[in-house]
């Protein structure tokens, strides 16, 4: 079992007892690597020695190659190129930080049979006793064919009981939690401008933004490169490991 399987079975694990609605629901990249499983508090139980074996199984699990996960064309385009490098750039799994993911039904049943709900299977209709089935069925073809009304039934025989209990507010009860993150708060752009730190495009001078308006990244927040915690725009260094953060 190499670094990328056992990352891959470890998600899976963790997923099932902390989130078990993400076995079946999409999530982000950032809530993979800085929510679900970051180094931090994973690397024992990853068997991974460094930040960057860690980063770099990550690279080829949100890469698609594996099957592991379902990814968008994309991600899969890019993280798959630079795999193929002699020195691949795990640091663009940051550029994909908003894009979401989802694990693979088929990889998920072949390791966890139980993990998934099994298919519902169709049941055939079956014929009144004492009619043979294509009997029954050409019965049903003249039937509709004729446009026969069907036999009334007793309406008060099957009226659903009356609940008792108070009528919903506009809540769902049973809607899974969002995942945890802290409200986006406007970053104000210089009056002499800035560039968009994923596209490079040229933002706004002076206006107070959220997202870059040419490739709609979420430019109010960033993740260490380290650790993976999430920082507040603007900040030098990571308040989990120290690490000081690029381009501030």
């Amino acid at each position: 079992m190499d670094d990328v399987e056992r990352m891959y079975r470890h998600l899976v694990r963790t997923i099932k007892s902390t989130s078990p609605q993400l076995l079946t629901q999409p999530f982000q990249v950032a809530d993979l690597y800085a929510t679900i499983l970051p180094y931090r508090l994973h690397r024992r139980d990853l068997g991974l020695e460094t930040n960057q074996d860690y980063e770099m199984a990550m690279l080829e699990l949100l890469s698609g190659s594996r099957g592991y996960l379902v990814v968008d064309d994309r991600m899969r385009e890019v993280l798959g190129a630079t795999l193929k490098t002699s020195n691949p750039d795990p640091q663009l799994i940051r550029e994909f930080a908003s894009s979401r993911v989802s694990l693979a039904p088929e990889a998920l049943r072949a390791m966890d049979p139980d993990a998934l709900p099994a298919p519902p299977t169709a049941t055939a209709p079956t014929a009144p006793t004492g009619v043979p089935a294509a009997e029954a069925g050409r019965a049903q073809l003249r039937t509709a064919a004729a446009g026969a009304a069907p036999p009334a039934r007793d309406t008060a025989a099957i009226a659903p009981p009356v609940s008792s209990a108070p009528r919903s507010t506009g809540t769902s009860a049973s809607a899974p939690p969002a995942a945890s993150r802290r409200p986006s708060r406007p970053i104000t752009i210089a009056p002499t401008g800035e560039t968009c730190p994923h596209c490079k495009g040229e933002l706004p001078a002076g206006r107070q933004i959220n997202f870059c308006p040419h490739c709609g990244q979420d430019l109010t927040v960033q993740h260490c490169p380290a650790c993976g915690s999430e920082l507040e725009h603007g900040w030098k260094f990571c308040v989990t490991c120290g690490r000081a953060v690029a381009g501030s």
